[in-house]
């Protein structure tokens, strides 16, 4: 068993799952999305992202590529929520640009799931 692909492995579904999290909820009542957890979606996306830094294939580009652009919209996502707090609160259209972006990045995550699901399948052994 190859330890560095499990923990590649780990913290690629991990960011997928708290992402999903996130976004799972009515898209424009910011009750049902909690700051903490685009938070942690985001950290662990950035630690995702360091871990396919050293990958020098072509599938590992493309996996860097899908991090870089989840890393994107989180802090897209995070900073609009920062903007709308200091402007009087996340109202309703607020909170459907934040719950969009971080969606874009859970589609870029799903991305990132699949090729490395695919990548691994096609690993001989």
């Amino acid at each position: 068993m190859n330890s560095e692909k499990v923990i590649s492995g780990f913290f690629i579904i991990l960011a997928l799952t708290i992402n999903f999290g996130f976004v799972y909820g009515d898209i424009d009542v910011i009750a049902h999305h909690s700051v903490y957890e685009l938070a942690a979606a985001f950290i662990v996306n950035v630690i995702a992202t360091v871990m396919k830094l050293g990958d020098k294939t072509q599938i590992g580009s493309v996996l860097l590529a899908t991090s870089l652009v989840a890393d994107l919209q989180l802090i897209a996502a995070a900073t609009y929520w920062g903007i709308a707090t200091m402007h009087g609160g996340v109202t309703p259209d607020a909170s459907s640009v934040i719950i969009s972006l971080a969606a874009g990045a859970l589609i870029a995550n799903i991305i990132s799931v699949a090729l490395f699901v695919g990548e691994t399948l096609m690993l001989k052994r």
